[in-house]
């Protein structure tokens, strides 16, 4: 068979290049015909370790099969979740914090009464007329400053910090009732209550919440979900608490996380979730490892076209 393919590659090259090529540039020659020698040899080894190729194969294709099995486990949230959850699941009020922007609003049964304690933005500064103002007013917002305080009119300054918005509103309604003749209804909200989710996630980005009270899964939920390269049981939060920046961890995929006192996020938390190691190995792939892949490819493809030709 060697013998055969050794006279055939001599027989081309002679037809190709001629009876002077063979004597002028030998070096060439005997080089393109050791390629076709070495490329012969590898069809034959191919041939004679079919079996062992079979059975590799088929041992690869168990290895993804256990592989994709372990993997699902790793990305499903709650694992062995009981139905008794919903009895013990943790309440959160999220507290006022340093640098929060407030709006409160005072009403009551004679809405003069009321005007002194309700701060109003100037027409210049909200682009509408002094019509609109009257009927649609816009309220002032509260800057809580470092001490945790904010200035009220006609009150002064409050200690608000580390209270509830129910809290919040609750000391002012107190202390308003010496300035009306009846108790009036207080409204505080928070206005500026933002989250950040960054990393292996779809749409990474800061989002507002309205509702002032948001869990990681509903984080989750307004990213778009983890990426298949996310990590579920290593996703860290990045917290701010009395001017100290604090790293959390979680796992999702833990059942016990619903019960756990970092299940809602407080504002301006921010959540990172960390690439898996298939993830991290192929952000290391640079473009050299990458022209090396394609230079092999080309080799091998040569290779096979050569033992097509030789059949």
């Amino acid at each position: 068979m060697y013998s055969r393919a050794w006279a055939v590659a001599s027989l081309s090259v002679s037809w190709v290049f001629g009876d002077t090529s063979l004597t002028d540039n030998g070096n060439s020659s005997h080089a393109f015909i050791l390629f076709i020698g070495v490329v012969w040899d590898f069809r034959h080894r191919i041939y004679m370790m079919r079996n062992t190729i079979s059975a590799l194969c088929a041992a690869t294709f168990l290895c993804l099969l256990c592989s994709s099995c372990s993997s699902s486990r790793q990305v499903s949230y709650l694992q062995k979740l009981n139905e008794g959850f919903r009895d013990t699941l943790i309440e959160y009020d999220a507290r006022i914090m340093p640098k929060d922007l407030l709006t409160i609003s005072v009403s009551c049964s004679e809405p003069e009464a009321a005007l002194p304690f309700n701060l109003v933005v100037p027409a210049s500064q909200t682009g509408i007329n002094s019509t609109n103002l009257v009927s649609q007013p816009t309220l002032q917002n509260y800057l809580v400053n470092n001490q945790g305080e904010i200035v009220f009119p006609v009150l002064g300054t409050l200690k608000v910090g580390g209270m509830t918005t129910q809290e919040t509103s609750e000391l002012i309604v107190g202390k308003l009732e010496r300035y009306l003749k009846e108790r009036p209804i207080v409204t505080v909200r928070l206005v500026n209550y933002k989250i950040s989710v960054i990393g292996e996630v779809s749409r990474p980005g800061v989002y507002t919440v309205n509702n002032e009270q948001v869990n990681v899964f509903e984080a989750v939920a307004m990213a778009g979900d983890l990426t298949i390269y996310g990590k579920r049981d290593n996703v860290r939060i990045i917290r701010t608490v009395d001017g100290k920046q604090n790293l959390v961890t979680i796992n999702l995929n833990d059942e016990n996380i619903i019960y756990s006192p970092d299940f809602y996020l407080r504002q301006n938390d921010i959540v990172y979730v960390e690439p898996n190691k298939a993830k991290k190995q192929s952000a290391n792939i640079g473009s050299s490892t990458n022209l090396l892949i394609s230079i092999t490819s080309i080799l091998i493809s040569l290779a096979g076209l050569m033992v097509n030709i030789l059949r």
